[in-house]
């Protein structure tokens, strides 16, 4: 069976680059086990995630949660310009109290059913002069550069957490996209332990099950039993690093069988679920 594949690495808790890119080669659909921030600066890129795309616009910020599906297409005539951060989950964590929590943006745009914001007006914003200053730190070689860049990423982060509580952004919403595959996709996300076979799924929509699944083929380029079974195992596999025994986080996720479960988890992630415990 095809495979989603994770792309990226992160031995840190943070990981920050400015990337420019004179041709990139197209990025098929992907996941990273950690949250991403892209900051687009300049280029011609559409972005996809979760069966939304996006055609982004400079100083968009891109907040792809860990385990998303996603990829982009970038039209080469111009290069591709960014600064992308990858943040780990223990990361967002250690910044999280009863009075402030930088993961917010990320959850504000599960709310909104979004993954692009931005700026309405660059010259008044705080969060624009922000992402310059992290910008322009780039070109700092001086004493403790790597420390400033990651300091100003954390201003960065608290401009941007203030305004999405604010209503300062604008989480832009997408015509690319068709909204019963949407539906779809939510309710399956929103019900990975439950029943989520073909037909059960096509009763629940009142959709022919063979047209339901040209559809969502169709519309995110990956098959309904991929889609479910990947997403299945990457909550299984967060589940079981949050200390959640094997056994339970199988049946937690829909999967009937723990032998099955096991194979299965063996050949997505190339280890045994006695390998990560």
């Amino acid at each position: 069976m095809e495979q989603y594949v994770k792309k990226g690495y992160l031995n840190s808790e943070f990981r920050l680059f400015h990337l420019t890119d004179q041709e990139t080669r197209e990025v098929e659909y992907h996941y990273h086990d950690f949250d991403k921030i892209t900051i687009f600066l300049k280029g011609k890129v559409s972005y996809m995630v979760e069966g939304k795309s996006y055609d982004l616009k400079p100083y968009d910020i891109v907040l792809v949660n860990h385990n998303d599906i996603h990829k982009l297409t970038v039209d080469n005539s111009m290069p591709y310009d960014r600064i992308i951060v990858y943040i780990s989950v223990n990361f967002m964590n250690a910044y999280r109290t009863d009075s402030y929590d930088l993961s917010y943006c990320f959850q504000k745009a599960r709310e909104e059913h979004s993954n692009v914001l931005r700026i309405p007006s660059l010259e008044k914003s705080s969060l624009f002069r922000s992402i310059s200053r992290l910008e322009t730190s780039f070109l700092d070689d001086g004493y403790a550069a790597e420390l400033f860049r990651q300091v100003l990423f954390l201003e960065f982060m608290i401009h941007l957490n203030r305004a999405a509580q604010k209503n300062r952004l604008e989480f832009i919403d997408t015509d690319n996209c068709n909204s019963r595959v949407l539906d779809i996709l939510q309710y399956i996300n929103e019900n990975l332990g439950g029943e989520l076979d073909i037909d059960t799924l096509a009763r629940h929509f009142y959709i022919s099950r063979y047209y339901m699944m040209r559809l969502f083929k169709q519309e995110t380029g990956y098959t309904l039993g991929q889609y479910i079974s990947q997403k299945r195992l990457l909550l299984a596999k967060e589940l079981v690093l949050s200390g959640v025994p094997g056994t339970q986080a199988c049946f937690d996720c829909g999967f009937k069988d723990y032998s099955t479960f096991s194979r299965a988890y063996k050949k997505f992630f190339k280890e045994t679920l006695k390998d990560i415990l």
